[in-house]
């Protein structure tokens, strides 16, 4: 089987150096080169016609969303994004990724050790290159203050949905939420992301959806009309106290190469909610939330999982579908609805 070839652009030598070594280790990829700023890397994207590019989006010459915006309009390829965990550099983190980005890594001595590292961006790398190019995840209408579909949502006090993606689930996310009203049960979701970068993005969810979204804290409540991501590098489980859920945020082991990792969560909705829950997998590479799903159909849940053709990489979804827990496979734009319909009267 060919290498998957990796260029690696990035102005700090010790990034290149460190991407280089640890990328080194995995026998299916190889970096054919690096670059220092865009400019080396167009004429060395020309040269050496990588499979994925590692990107920094702070460099001098030209910043990396120019960059990025000018390579998805002339030359569309798997891009991972590498960016500083400062607000300024999860913000603009984000904006690549709406800008055609497959995902986004941390810089190396952030809160990964280079083990984990060096495994989280391979399994990137692996996943940017089965990405399907140039798939675009239909923009959701802005979110008004009227309920949708015309349905009405009966009582959910002890409704929970779980959701799990990786990657490109941040554009699937929000194509999902922006479509669903106030009134849904509470959402516990994982997305694949380091650290800081979780917090950003439920920032960015909150001003345009209908339902509340921020980065879950510890013993933070599972309520109608909330969502609750959570952080990067922590797992999140879903628990419960009388009649209420709430989260608990934690420590632990990498589970499928990752923390969060969806089989937490789901493994514990599945022992928490039982019928009572939803769950939904959405576009990721690998086969996170599989085992967890599967717990969750045996414990009376309903679950659904987002179609090939609408995946920016059908790896979690086809896994899942495997086990026999999916009730539903479904087109993204179809599954807001699916949702909404299943907790109506």
């Amino acid at each position: 089987m060919a290498k998957i070839k990796v260029l690696v652009v990035d102005d700090s030598a010790i990034v290149r150096k460190v991407f280089s070594e640890e990328l080194g280790r995995h026998p299916d990829i190889e970096v054919v080169g690096t670059a220092p700023d865009p400019f080396v890397a167009r004429d060395k994207i020309l040269q050496l016609e990588p499979d994925v590019i590692t990107l920094d989006v702070e460099m001098p010459r030209m910043d990396g969303i120019t960059f990025l915006k000018k390579l998805m309009k002339y030359k569309p390829m798997p891009v991972i994004i590498v960016s500083s965990l400062t607000q300024a550099g999860s913000a603009m983190a984000l904006e690549a990724l709406e800008s055609g980005a497959i995902d986004v890594i941390a810089k190396p001595g952030s809160s990964y050790s280079v083990g984990e590292l060096s495994e989280q961006l391979a399994d990137k790398i692996r996943g940017a290159a089965m990405a399907r190019r140039g798939l675009r995840i239909p923009v959701a209408p802005v979110a008004s203050a009227e309920p949708s579909g015309g349905y009405r949502l009966i009582d959910t006090t002890d409704k929970v949905i779980a959701l799990g993606a990786s990657t490109g689930g941040t554009e699937a996310i929000k194509s999902v939420l922006t479509q669903l009203d106030a009134a849904m049960p509470g959402i516990v979701i994982v997305q694949h992301m380091p650290a800081q970068f979780t917090k950003a993005f439920a920032q960015r969810l909150d001003g345009i959806c209908r339902m509340e979204v921020k980065e879950a804290e510890d013993n933070d409540l599972v309520r109608t009309g909330r969502v609750l991501i959570a952080p990067g590098n922590f797992h999140m489980v879903l628990a419960r106290s009388g009649a209420k859920y709430y989260v608990r945020i934690k420590t632990g082991p990498l589970v499928c190469h990752q923390r969060p990792a969806v089989d937490v969560l789901f493994h514990s909705v599945a022992e928490v909610a039982g019928k009572n829950a939803l769950g939904v997998i959405l576009t990721g590479m690998g086969r996170d939330g599989a085992e967890g799903m599967k717990h969750m159909a045996d414990a009376g849940a309903v679950n659904i999982a987002q179609d090939e053709e609408s995946c920016v990489v059908f790896g979690m979804p086809k896994e899942a579908i495997k086990t026999g827990a999916v009730q539903q496979v479904l087109p993204l734009s179809r599954i807001p609805q699916a949702m909404t319909a299943h907790f109506c009267a």
